[in-house]
């Protein structure tokens, strides 16, 4: 199997549904601005988001693809099969539970996450009722985020990376055609989170199905690999959380900023997540099951080579990207958010955030192909003690950049980039102080090749897009082709920079055993 195809394939799937998210997220901020409603809608939407980063795409992914991969090529089909069965119908039951309790305990949760929100009860009670709406999509994501682990181990990457696709759908439509019809045209938002969860698990079924291996009920629970799942989930659950925890701590202090600091940040965010997402994401996604499968041959060799193979592709098409977000920060915006009640200064405050938010890109997206080089190996417990570490420090620069420089929101945003370089930076070297990672030869050559290039594309791109005002005036069609031939343009200065110092894209095919 040739990774770059894979990549390729799972990039392109996520750049489909992040486009159609952009288009979900214009249309939110032109019907509801960055206001009280936004506000709280993001708020009931993070907190069921935040549990399905946890119990399902963080510490369960981390600790059942390592076991998934290790018996589909040690124990055969059969055992592999009712592995997932017993682990489907424990994990089912479980979310029921989570489902239920989240729902009765709304009011409890929404104090606890954005307290701030207590000084104005209309805002809180929209926020509880919200937040029992949108809770069952923990139910439906952890489901799906199991169904593309399976599909993933067994090299079906295109399916999970167009799932969220249907989220996105939902929400579209829900807006477009259906918002009218509530009272509170808001709460369209969280029944189409609601649905959008039930589409994107009924998505993946028959492709379970088709490689024999959709989930029975299996109530058997002295399964040695669920146990030792469990095992791993113990401290793969702290690593995560303390993750989200940090989130959560960002919510609670933007909940006591200015009215729109939420809303501000979560756009910032979106434009962040593009990258991450079609990059970092589809990069995790190919590399873990690979990784898992080296440890699992004990082929030393073929695990360092995967992992520099990794690092080498996420410096060449993130740190361009983390460029770009910087420099194009009020384009983007202005083109993608600001129409309706999303006025001037949403736009600047938005640019602001964004601005910070870059600071980290490469940080955010070096920590999805480091973790997976301590996941592969069975081994949460080093990168859970390096995000504690980074959680205290991530906190404590929150209080300096928020209230000792009074940064206000963007404080937020630069701890959390911040943090994300400190943790990459943590991860790389445990992985070389425990001899697991060797780099292969040439990264100082590399580094300053890209330097180069980035320095040559971060300069064009500043004298080409023209003032601030300027993209507040134009209209819808001329700031996208405007923002449309700034993007060629950087791409072709940057990657004619790479060829002209010697950058070849057949260097970087590597090709696996499936």
């Amino acid at each position: 199997m040739n990774l770059l195809n894979a990549l390729a394939k799972v990039g392109s799937m996520t750049f489909v549904s992040r486009i159609l998210g952009f288009v979900r997220d214009t249309l939110i901020a032109r019907v509801f601005g960055a206001g009280m409603l936004s506000d709280a809608f993001i708020v009931a939407f993070k907190i069921p988001n935040l549990l399905r980063r946890i119990s399902a795409e963080g510490a369960f992914s981390q600790a059942f693809v390592p076991i998934l991969s290790e018996y589909k090529s040690q124990r055969g089909f059969d055992e592999t099969h009712h592995l997932i069965n017993r682990v489907a119908t424990w994990l089912g039951l479980i979310l029921v539970v989570v489902t239920v309790v989240g729902m009765l305990a709304a009011p409890w949760i929404v104090s606890l996450v954005a307290p701030g929100f207590r000084g104005d009860a209309v805002k809180m009670q929209l926020t509880i009722e919200l937040l029992r709406i949108t809770f069952p999509y923990i139910f439906f994501i952890s489901l799906v985020s199991m169904a593309g682990g399976v599909l993933n181990t067994y090299n079906k990457f295109g399916v999970p990376a167009f799932t969220p696709v249907w989220l996105n759908v939902a929400m579209i439509v829900a807006i477009l055609f259906f918002a009218p019809y509530f009272d509170e045209p808001v709460k369209v938002l969280a029944w189409a989170v609601f649905i959008g969860g039930f589409l994107q698990l009924a998505f993946q079924v028959p492709f379970l199905k088709q490689i024999g291996l959709l989930p029975r009920l299996d109530f058997k629970s002295d399964d040695e690999g669920v146990w030792r799942i469990l095992k791993l989930m113990g401290p793969a659950v702290l690593g995560v959380s303390v993750a989200q925890i940090s989130l959560i701590l960002n919510t609670i202090f933007a909940s006591f900023l200015n009215t729109g600091s939420v809303s501000w940040l979560y756009y910032a965010d979106r434009l962040m997540e593009f990258p991450t997402g079609v990059l970092g994401v589809a990069l995790g996604t190919i590399l873990l099951p690979s990784l898992s499968k080296a440890y699992a041959g004990k082929d030393d060799s073929e695990y360092s080579q995967l992992l520099d193979w990794g690092l080498r592709l996420t410096f060449i098409l993130a740190a361009p990207a983390a460029v770009a977000l910087a420099v194009l920060a009020t384009p983007l915006v202005a083109t993608l958010f600001n129409y309706g009640k999303f006025t001037p200064l949403d736009v600047l405050m938005t640019q602001q955030a964004l601005i910070a938010y870059s600071v980290g890109l490469l940080g955010l997206i070096l920590v999805k192909i480091l973790a997976p080089g301590f996941y592969a190996r069975q081994n949460i417990k080093t990168p859970v003690k390096i995000a504690v570490f980074t959680l205290v420090m991530t906190q404590l620069m929150n209080l300096v950049f928020v209230f000792g420089l009074n940064l206000q929101h963007v404080g937020l945003a630069l701890a959390i980039g911040v943090g994300a370089c400190l943790n990459a930076s943590l991860l790389y070297h445990h992985l070389r102080k425990a001899q697991i990672f060797h780099p292969q030869s040439g990264w100082l050559l590399f580094v300053v090749k890209l330097s180069l290039a980035l320095g040559v594309m971060g300069v064009v791109l500043h004298f080409a897009m023209g003032d601030a005002s300027l993209w507040l005036s134009l209209g819808l069609m001329h700031r996208l082709v405007y923002l449309s031939g700034l993007v060629v343009l950087g791409a072709v200065s940057y990657f004619a920079m790479l060829l002209l110092l010697g950058f070849r894209p057949r260097d970087y095919i590597r090709r696996v055993s499936r």
